[in-house]
């Protein structure tokens, strides 16, 4: 599992969820390795700007490869929709045991 945390900016909080949901641009690029398993979004309960995504994967491995795979994909949906966000920081990974 792959954590991200962001700080969505004023006014984009719908696009924000668009993107960032479980059928949204990153999922739909996910889901182009058959080791993404889905992407849980929630939002902080005491800053309701901040957002956090739970990436869940079969793998490492299979992550890592998605990443090799698919670098150049990744960066342009990341610098595309990197307007909707003040910050965001990966808050790590994590087994999925």
């Amino acid at each position: 599992m792959v954590v991200w945390e962001f700080q969505v900016k004023s006014g984009c909080e719908q696009q924000f969820l668009g993107a960032y949901g479980p059928q949204g641009a990153w999922a739909q690029l996910f889901k182009q390795s058959p080791e993404f398993l889905g992407v849980e979004l929630t939002r902080s309960v005491g800053n309701p700007a901040r957002y956090f995504t739970f990436d869940t994967w079969a793998s490492s491995a299979g992550y890592q490869g998605f990443c090799e795979k698919y670098s150049s994909a990744y960066d342009a949906l990341d610098r595309k929709l990197a307007g909707l966000t003040e910050w965001e920081r990966r808050v790590g990974a994590f087994p999925t045991e």
